[in-house]
This record gives structure tokens, C-alpha cells and sequence, in this order.
């Protein structure tokens, strides 16, 4: 049950008991019944008239909920109808309140939509006569008495997006076109005669037409100003070309430049003598021009690792006449060798990391057979120690990391990698098999040395040939021979005692008869001829060294 029916309820039995009590008051009293009628039907007009009044009041709201709700779906339908909508369903099972609420919420918002979309058009169409007036064009055909569609507006957006694009391309094409204009008539020393020409000319860039015709105009005088121009220029145009080309080629300053500016249009024999001159400072400095571009030639030579025979092939680099022809060559072979350069900067730069890398191991492999190394200063020996491990870890890596770039370069390009004319893998694996072989040679030269030393220690009246120069000292007591006289050994016993100082020995030895890797780069007649024809001296300490060792120049 409602609350409200429980409400009607209580006042029915309230009622009841207002009356039982009238009448429990009446009878105390002794009121006679002729005038309880009276005062019992006093009672109930009251009440009827109460109620009465209250079901008019109430009858009236529901009169103006139903009128309200009929004019509203009235004008809704009239704004669903000019805005192009499809009509208002409503939703069944409302109440009559719901339903007049739901109508005016509706009717608020579509009210809403018709006002901006009124002023909207307001504001598109006075945007149209704007660019109408400056372009001289037709407005765009629209209703302006109707409420337009949302379609209708996106499309009179899009028509004025793409007029304003247009006035905007217009008014560039005649911002460029003045600009020439001016410059033309400038050079001909022409003032504007015609009344368009001093629209174009003098007045303000904003007020002038963007008309069609007017732009198709502007080209047409800008074609009849140039067609002049051409034609005083046919005889100062062949110099003045030239005269331009040897600016750019002899860097002249501009300063100089803008001095020769005042006779660049007319002046016949100005650009003449102008011309003559630029050629005998370009013959002046044509070659310190081609030799600079030479020596950046040499330099990406240097790090492409050309071979001498690809640096030959360019036979322009030893041309001694200095001429246009012979700088543009030089330009584009600097130009050719930039790109090439770059496009493998890693790989060339890995191949200098290698050098460098594979130069200071073996100087350090020069120290291990030097006797001041063992003087330890500083701790310099550890760290030769360890530089030397770190190398000898980070070549292989740095190896076997170029290989992979050199096997992908190769797959690209159809062609070997090569380096100074050499492949490149093939050098370093014959500079680690020199490196070897050098290794084993000082071995067994210090082994030999050994047991010479040992039988000179045990008989005293023998000869020994010396190792050291193959020279025979006779020695009838027990000393060691001249030549070996700053050998860090003190007696023959030294030799017996333990083997670091045995083998700290061979490596001071091997050091004095130059066995060791740099005494086999300054003695390659030293190698075995069992070291496959390989000379120990191509164990250069770089690979342009080694290039040069294995190409002389003839």
C-alpha cells in the first residue's frame, strides 16, 4: 500500500473520530437531533468544500501539465522539422509529470541547437562576403531564412576552408609576383605607367584583388617585365654567367663582389675586363685550390687504406696543368672518397683500432726480452704484465668482431674487403704466424746458448764459440766472454740455481743477440727459409708499413 492511501486512511478514521466525538459531546450536552442535523451537516460542507477546493487546485495542475505537454510537442515537432531530426518518441509507462518534464528538457536543448546553428550561419556567411570582396568570387548558395542542416554547415565550413586556402595561395602568388615586379622595374629603371601597375606597385598588399583575373594579369606583367629584361641582357649575359661561376670557384669576398654589382647589368666592357681579370687569379690559384683538395684527397686515402695501385688509378692526382676540368675531377674523387669513407667508417675505424691495438703488443713483447724491465720502477712491470694479458684477450675479440663485419660488407658488395691492396683477415693471420715463428726462433736460439754456456762452465780449457758474434775466445780460467759482459749473470753456478732465474736468463740473452721480435724486424735475413717465403721483417708495427714492405714502390 502507498503511503499515501495509508494517509487517506487515517484521515477517514480521523474524520470518524472527530465526529463520534461531536457526537459524544452533543449527547452530554442534550442537544436535540433537529439541530445535531444542523451542525452535522454544518460538518460535512465544511469538509466537502475543503476537499472540493483541493480537487480543483489538483484538477487544474493536471489541465496545465496536459496543455503544456500538447504545446510543447507542437513546438518540438516544428524544431525537429527545421533541424532536420527525426520526431520525439516518448517513453511509454511515464507519468504525466515525467512525461511534461522529459518534453520541456527536450525542447530546451533543441531550442539550443537551433540558436547556434542560426548563429553559426551568421558567422559563416559574413566570413563568405569577407572573402567574397577579396577575391571577387560568389557567395556560397545557402538559405539564410531556414535553420541549416549540420550537414549544410560542415559544408559551408569546408567551402570557406578551401576559399581561405586559395586567398592565402593568391595572396602569396602576389606577394611573390610584386616582389619581382619591383626588382624588374628596379633593374630597368621603369616606374609604374598603367593604373594596375601602381595597384600592384604602390598600394597596400591587403586592399588589392585576388581575383582570377588580376593574378592572371600579375603573371602576364611579370612575363612582358622579364621578356625585357632578357632582351638587354643578351649581350652581358655570357659574362655575367662566367664572371658568376669564378665568384663561386675563387671564394671572392663579397665585399668585391658587391663593388662590380653596379655595372653587372649594362656595362659591356666593365664585365669584360671583369672577366679577364678572374681568369689570371683563377690560373694564380687554381693549383694551391687543386692541392688542397690533394692533400684531403691523401688523407681519406690514408684512411681508406688505399694500396698504392688504387691511389695510382687516380691519374688526375699527378696532373700538373692546373685547369676547371682537372679542380672538378679532384672534387668529385674527394666527394667519391667521403661516401666511401662513411658508408664503412666502422670497419675502417676497427681496422685502426687493430693497428694501434696490435702496435703497442708487440712493443710490449719487445719488453718481456729487456733485463731493465726486472728493475720494476713504480710497478711498471705488472703493468706491462697486465696490458700485455688485456691485449692478448681483446685482439682475438676485436678479430673476430671485424670479420663478421668484413664477411657482411663482402655478401653486399660482390667483392673483397681489401686494405692497402691486401685482404685484410690474410694479414693479420700471417702477422700472428710471423709473431709465432719469431717466438720459437728466440726459443730455441736461447736454448742453444744454454748449453753452450753450460759445457763452457764445466771444462775451463776448452774453446767456445761464442754465440754472440761466432767469434773464438780462449779462456784458460772460468769467465764469461767480452760480449756478454752486461749479461745479468753473475758466475756459471748462477745457472744451476732455479729455473725463473734460468728462464729470466734466456730472455736477457735472447735480448742481447737480438732474437726476439725486433731484432728480427731489423734482421730479416735471420728467418728460416722454412717460414713458407715469409719475411720476419713484414712484422710491421702498422699495416701501412706492412703495405708498403709488401708493394715497394717501383
Amino acid at each position: 500500500m502507498r503511503r499515501s492511501e495509508i494517509h487517506a486512511a487515517e484521515s477517514v478514521e480521523c474524520l470518524t473520530r472527530a465526529l463520534n466525538r461531536l457526537k459524544d459531546i452533543w449527547e452530554e450536552i442534550g442537544i436535540p437531533e433537529d439541530q445535531r442535523l444542523q451542525r452535522t451537516d454544518v460538518v460535512r460542507k465544511h469538509i466537502k468544500g475543503l476537499l472540493d477546493m483541493m480537487i480543483a487546485e489538483e484538477d487544474s495542475l493536471r489541465k496545465r501539465l496536459m496543455s503544456s505537454i500538447e504545446s510543447c510537442r507542437k513546438e518540438l515537432d516544428v524544431l525537429c522539422t527545421e533541424l532536420q531530426l527525426s520526431p520525439f518518441e516518448e517513453d511509454e509507462g511515464r507519468t504525466m509529470l515525467q512525461l511534461e518534464k522529459d518534453i520541456r528538457s527536450r525542447l530546451e536543448v533543441m531550442m539550443k541547437q537551433k540558436s547556434q546553428r542560426v548563429k553559426e550561419l551568421k558567422r559563416l556567411s559574413k566570413q563568405d562576403r569577407e572573402l567574397c570582396d577579396i577575391m571577387c568570387s560568389v557567395p556560397f548558395c545557402i538559405d539564410m531564412d531556414t535553420v541549416p542542416s549540420l550537414e549544410q554547415l560542415d559544408s559551408y565550413r569546408s567551402y570557406l576552408n578551401d576559399l581561405t586556402k586559395e586567398k592565402d595561395r593568391r595572396h602569396g602568388e602576389f606577394v611573390g609576383i610584386k616582389r619581382l615586379i619591383i626588382v624588374c622595374m628596379e633593374e630597368l629603371d621603369q616606374l609604374p605607367d598603367t593604373s594596375f601597375e601602381r595597384d600592384v606597385v604602390c598600394e597596400d598588399e591587403e586592399a588589392f584583388c585576388l581575383s582570377i583575373d588580376n593574378i592572371t594579369a600579375l603573371r602576364l606583367l611579370l612575363g612582358q617585365l622579364e621578356d625585357r629584361k632578357t632582351e638587354n641582357e643578351l649581350v652581358c649575359n655570357s659574362y655575367r654567367s662566367k664572371i658568376q661561376e669564378l665568384w663561386e670557384r675563387l671564394q671572392v669576398l663579397q665585399e668585391e663582389r658587391e663593388g662590380m654589382s653596379d655595372h653587372m647589368v649594362h656595362s659591356f666592357l666593365q664585365l669584360e675586363a671583369e672577366c679577364r681579370r678572374l681568369d689570371e687569379l683563377k690560373m694564380k690559384n687554381m693549383k694551391n685550390v687543386i692541392e688542397a683538395i690533394r692533400a684531403e684527397v691523401a688523407l681519406f686515402w690514408e684512411r681508406c687504406f688505399y694500396s698504392l695501385e688504387q691511389r695510382r688509378a687516380f691519374t688526375p692526382y699527378y696532373d700538373v696543368n692546373f685547369t676547371v676540368e682537372l679542380l672538378n675531377l679532384h672534387e668529385a674523387e674527394l666527394l667519391s672518397l667521403k661516401k666511401h669513407y662513411e658508408d664503412h667508417r666502422e670497419l675502417f675505424e676497427g681496422v685502426t683500432r687493430w693497428q694501434d691495438s696490435w702496435t703497442l703488443f708487440l712493443q710490449l713483447e719487445k719488453k718481456v726480452t729487456d733485463p731493465s724491465r726486472f728493475n720494476n720502477r713504480g710497478g711498471n712491470l705488472l703493468k706491462e704484465e697486465k696490458q700485455r694479458a688485456d691485449l692478448q684477450k681483446s685482439l682475438p675479440k676485436l678479430e673476430k668482431s671485424l670479420k663478421t663485419q668484413i664477411d657482411l660488407w663482402e655478401e653486399e658488395q660482390y667483392r673483397e674487403f681489401l686494405v692497402n691492396g691486401q685482404r685484410f683477415l690474410q694479414y693479420v693471420q700471417e702477422q700472428w704466424e710471423l709473431l709465432r715463428l719469431e717466438k720459437e726462433r728466440g726459443k730455441n736460439e736461447r736454448v742453444r746458448f744454454l748449453k753452450a754456456f753450460s759445457i763452457y762452465g764445466s771444462t775451463p780449457n776448452s774453446t767456445l764459440r761464442s754465440a754472440f758474434g761466432g767469434t773464438l775466445c780462449q779462456s784458460p780460467v772460468l769467465r764469461l766472454p767480452m760480449s756478454a759482459s752486461k749479461l745479468p749473470l753473475r758466475t756459471p753456478s748462477c745457472v744451476g740455481r732455479t729455473p725463473r732465474m734460468v728462464e729470466r736468463n734466456k730472455e736477457n740473452i735472447s735480448h742481447l743477440n737480438g732474437t726476439g721480435l725486433s731484432g728480427a724486424l731489423r734482421n730479416p735475413a735471420q728467418s728460416p727459409a722454412s717460414h713458407r717465403n715469409i719475411s720476419v721483417n713484414s712484422v710491421a708495427s702498422t699495416y701501412s708499413e706492412f703495405s708498403v714492405i709488401s708493394n715497394p714502390i717501383s
